[in-house]
């Protein structure tokens, strides 16, 4: 009889040549437990999904009563179904007047995709910017904007017409021109290592947008629902954006993301082409329950009032002379070492102690710190406690 670890192996496609491997039977707030009843503090939530902590009770609820009246009924779109309608009001009500047609979809790297069609559809233009080190999935056009050659060669062709510049850097948003359908930029840069842009770019890049007719495409799926401090990253920044990308943290726990625009951009979506982009699953009822529900509690228990403050905790109790530095907002924390190596011992001895945290895809040398927002300071405590131990113990 073969074990589950020896099943996943075997049946389950793999990512990685060295995945985890925890068996994790059930989670609880900030907690995993394994088979054998050891928990683990989830520091990266789930990758930034978890932001109200694992299986919230008025989420599992939301889930449980919509269960009771229907699943999925027909493509998105087509049927007027209460929670996809009262969960865009809900989003809708909390979001810029610009902010006001939600488009349902099933994950980030969707929405990503959505927004690139609306854009081009919108504005006429082929040409679409990002920038280098940037991620918004890993679907075909969405890789097309990943601004990182190593996790692209493998699967060229790719998109035409997409341009990279320097993220932070003022001088390259001249190459934001009249020919571009949009820029679509990570409000806060997750897999770089979380870098934070200054105020003055993003607003320079919102007034570049307006001087050349371009759309300005957020994509907030790591940062939006509280975890920068603010509910949404933007509002740190002053600035609007013309389409937003949601995911991750948006669902409670469920697969859901969306693209949100104005009446008058999202419209061209309806004709020539009739149908201009279509999902089966996109806005599933479910996941709308869970996702109202989810940022429900975030509203009324006000969980990003604390963030700010949580992110003092971190960099007050994480000082060691391995840290070089602590970059960030709110709880999306990258606390940057020296080597891959350090990053990989450190992530496994915290593992061993019941601490998980993780690294980024385009800096191997940092570690994510991404904990739910409901994280409280003995945890924060107990955890920078057990990082510090690991780095003291790493011998190269």
């Amino acid at each position: 009889m073969l074990s589950p670890r020896q099943l996943f192996l075997l049946n389950t496609a793999q990512t990685s040549p060295f995945p985890r491997l925890l068996e994790i039977e059930r989670a609880e707030g900030m907690y995993l437990y394994d088979h054998s009843g050891k928990s683990y503090m989830d520091l990266v939530s789930g990758f930034a999904v978890s932001n109200i902590g694992h299986r919230h009770p008025r989420v599992v609820q939301a889930i449980k009563d919509q269960a009771d009246k229907y699943l999925h009924l027909t493509v998105y779109g087509e049927y007027v179904q209460s929670p996809q309608v009262k969960f865009a009001e809900k989003l809708s009500s909390i979001l810029p007047d610009s902010l006001s047609s939600v488009y349902f979809v099933n994950s980030g790297a969707e929405a990503t995709e959505g927004a690139m069609k609306l854009a081009k559809r919108f504005t006429g233009r082929s040409e679409i910017i990002a920038c280098k080190n940037s991620y918004h999935g890993s679907t075909q056009g969405a890789l097309s904007l990943m601004g990182n050659e190593y996790y692209k060669q493998a699967y060229r062709p790719l998109l035409p017409g997409i341009r990279f510049i320097e993220f932070n850097e003022l001088t390259d948003l001249e190459q934001i021109s009249s020919d571009t359908a949009a820029i679509i930029i990570e409000t806060i840069q997750g897999e770089a290592g979380v870098r934070v842009p200054d105020a003055e770019y993003m607003q320079a890049l919102r007034k570049r947008c307006d001087q050349t007719g371009t759309l300005l495409i957020l994509d907030e799926i790591q940062t939006g629902f509280g975890r920068t401090g603010k509910l949404f990253g933007f509002e740190n920044f002053n600035i609007k954006p013309d389409i937003l990308l949601l995911a991750k943290g948006m669902g409670g726990g469920m697969p859901i993301g969306a693209f949100i625009s104005n009446n008058e951009i999202m419209s061209v979506l309806k004709a020539n082409p009739i149908l201009g982009h279509i999902t089966t699953f996109g806005g599933h009822p479910v996941s709308c329950a869970a996702g109202l529900a989810n940022l429900e509690v975030i509203l009324e228990e006000n969980l990003n009032k604390d963030v700010a403050d949580k992110e003092s905790l971190f960099k007050k109790y994480l000082q060691h002379p391995e840290i070089k530095e602590i970059r960030g907002k709110g709880l999306m924390l990258s606390i940057q070492l020296s080597t891959f190596s350090q990053v990989e011992y450190v992530s496994n001895y915290c593992s061993g102690k019941g601490i998980i945290i993780d690294w980024f895809l385009h800096c191997d040398t940092a570690m994510r710190i991404a904990p739910p927002l409901i994280i409280s300071e003995e945890e924060i405590k107990l955890a920078c406690k057990i990082i510090l131990e690991a780095l003291d113990s790493y011998l190269p």
